[in-house]
């Protein structure tokens, strides 16, 4: 069974740093796409990051450039998503998920608050 669990939300101060992780089990990690993504109050989920299957390519939605990092770790089924210089506006629940040609999976999402 494909799973992914997401970890590491909490409250920060704007200005701050989050590292949020997930746990990916059930299936051949190195095979699988995996992306961050997420969903303020009363909005859309939108794309945060993405990271191929080798770890080689990754890619950014506008409103992260520069202050988030993904990663991945193909040893502990693990990928990252480091976040800096957070904004309230990066209020939201954050999701992973993990797809290929053949199955794709989402996590229940993790809470980040940014407010002082």
């Amino acid at each position: 069974q494909v799973q992914v669990v997401e970890s590491g939300g909490g409250l920060v101060q704007p200005g701050g740093s989050l590292r949020l992780s997930c746990a990916a089990s059930g299936f051949p990690f190195s095979t699988f796409a995996m992306r961050w993504y997420r969903r303020a109050p009363g909005k859309e989920r939108e794309l945060v990051a993405a990271i191929s299957s080798n770890g080689l390519s990754t890619d950014y939605a506008d409103s992260g450039k520069g202050r988030f990092t993904i990663s991945r770790d193909n040893a502990k089924n693990l990928v990252y998503l480091q976040m800096n210089s957070l904004k309230p506006e990066d209020t939201a629940v954050y999701y992973c998920y993990a797809f290929n040609s053949y199955a794709n999976a989402w996590g229940q999402g993790t809470q980040v608050t940014v407010d002082a």
